[in-house]
């Protein structure tokens, strides 16, 4: 039996200079269980995170001003007819969005820390090869004829993630603002596991955010000698140490966020109360 002849537009496995296999693969390990995880674990952090966004209600805690990050800021206009938009005690920031169902009460955030996070170098690596299956795995054809990388549109977007990189950082310090508020109680400084999980968070967030690849740049980018700039070179070898664990923190805050926002959620609802330390 001959070979199959080789299709000079086929890709991967199945290019032009490549041996001549009909299968799609010959590995015989469970390749496809990896992006497998990676595509339910997406898909359960978008389904959660796009209800809970769109729900409107048990965001905030007045008692503890305990705020989900979900809803950080909160600046849809408050109507008292309606009874919805924004609680103007969680509006820490102002209220100038309209009170439309369609718009997320943290409608000047979410599109942004989504951008960061679609543009991020590890989730465009996970979902390439998850969801696009550009490769699903090494030695595994992928389905695709044409590959131009991220030179043409829509993938050459993935360029400005370095922009979106400093729009997170200040996100970032709004959420650490939010945490340092919800020290509070009636009888004033006030302590319980909603101020643990909102600051683990936090805490999560900012590593998360500070061993990006382009913080990465920006401390330490540009320059032919580390000698000459001893404070950049001492930050970027603390970053670059973060950055070896980039893909577990990306991992790990989405499991942070879903957390702190259902507790938050359990706790305005009235479905449990705080646990309290103190106050």
């Amino acid at each position: 039996m001959s070979a199959p002849t080789a299709d000079r537009n086929a890709t991967g496995v199945f290019s032009p200079g490549r041996a001549q296999i009909s299968q799609r693969t010959l590995r015989t390990d469970r390749w496809w269980q990896s992006p497998l995880v990676v595509d339910l674990g997406f898909a359960a952090f978008v389904i959660y995170a796009t209800v809970r966004a769109f729900l409107q209600n048990n965001y905030y805690v007045a008692e503890y001003h305990y705020l989900t990050p979900f809803y950080s800021p909160c600046v849809v206009k408050w109507n008292e007819a309606t009874q919805s938009g924004c609680i103007p005690e969680a509006s820490h920031f102002g209220q100038f969005l309209p009170d439309v169902w369609w718009l997320p009460y943290a409608a000047v955030t979410l599109p942004f820390l989504l951008l960061f996070r679609l543009t991020c170098y590890y989730y465009r690596g996970a979902y390439y090869r998850s969801v696009w299956q550009s490769p699903t795995a090494c030695a595994v054809a992928e389905p695709h004829a044409k590959y131009t990388g991220e030179t043409r549109f829509p993938l050459i977007i993935q360029n400005t993630h370095r922009y979106f990189f400093y729009i997170a950082a200040i996100i970032s310090v709004i959420n650490t603002y939010d945490a340092i508020i919800a020290f509070q109680s009636p009888s004033g400084f006030g302590f319980g596991l909603g101020n643990i999980i909102l600051v683990v968070n936090v805490v999560m967030l900012w590593v998360y955010t500070l061993s990006c690849h382009s913080c990465r740049h920006v401390v330490g980018g540009r320059l032919k000698h580390f000698s000459k700039h001893p404070v950049r070179y001492w930050f970027w070898t603390q970053v670059s140490a973060l950055n070896t664990r980039h893909k577990l923190y990306a991992w790990i805050t989405l499991g942070t966020l879903m957390l702190t926002d259902f507790y938050i959620m359990l706790v305005a609802s009235g479905t449990i109360s705080d646990l309290r330390f103190v106050g």
